[in-house]
């Protein structure tokens, strides 16, 4: 009985696994950093990012999404509209790498299997785990004292379109709230270098990743009756 089960389970999940269809790709655009040092405009790339990602499309609305990304962010002191930031004059680099995975929902119908051209607005979130250079400032030079981790939430936003049978095309810009704030090394980790904390302990960083999307669609044709 338990290997007729086990059977039966394998054939179920391959049976789901064929029932979908898929997406593979890449992301190539820019990254710009929101916290305590540099300018505090939100969309506004200045170093080159990159990434990889992959949906599972559960139905023409909505489907799972799973990405790596990978960029450097940069802050600068002197390209802030706030004056107290231009005298202070501090500039960091740090750099990140995101796994992302969440949910994607179209806001209008998009099946791949239809023919012609498609396009439809969409939104991700969900739930983001990075790593960073854990940094802190002794007498304006910035310092590495290794690596460290932290979690955000992704909230993206884009449009999409079928441009080619097995293509889709992707402009996106998504803002992560982290839940920390020592990416421009504003707050250090190290208990023993809380002297050297500065700028506003009450807000979070912020990073944002804006560029485009290129995926390769596969697997069979599914049914959304039921959906």
């Amino acid at each position: 009985m338990r290997k007729t089960t086990y059977i039966l389970s394998l054939f179920f999940l391959f049976q789901i696994a064929n029932a979908q269809i898929h997406e593979i790709g890449v992301f190539a655009g820019g990254s710009n950093f929101i916290g305590d040092v540099g300018s505090t405009q939100y969309i506004a790339p200045n170093m080159p990012a990159f990434g990889v990602l992959y949906k599972w499309n559960k139905n023409p609305r909505y489907s799972w999404r799973f990405s790596v990304m990978q960029s450097k962010l940069k802050g600068i002191d002197a390209n802030s509209d706030l004056n107290s930031r231009k005298e202070r004059n501090f500039t960091f680099e740090n750099t990140i790498t995101e796994f992302s995975a969440g949910f994607e929902f179209n806001w209008f119908d998009f099946n791949l299997h239809k023919s012609g051209f498609i396009s439809t607005p969409y939104l991700y979130t969900g739930l983001s785990y990075f790593i960073s250079d854990d940094l802190y400032v002794v007498n304006k030079k910035y310092i590495s004292n290794g690596n460290s981790g932290g979690m955000a939430l992704p909230i993206i936003g884009g449009l999409k379109m079928k441009i080619a049978d097995s293509f889709v095309l992707g402009i996106e810009a998504g803002a992560r709230y982290t839940f920390s704030d020592d990416i421009d090394g504003s707050l250090p980790k190290n208990g023993n270098l809380q002297s050297l904390k500065f700028g506003n302990i009450n807000s979070k960083d912020w990073y944002v990743f804006t560029g485009l999307t290129l995926t390769y669609t596969f697997g069979n044709k599914p049914c959304y009756c039921n959906d």
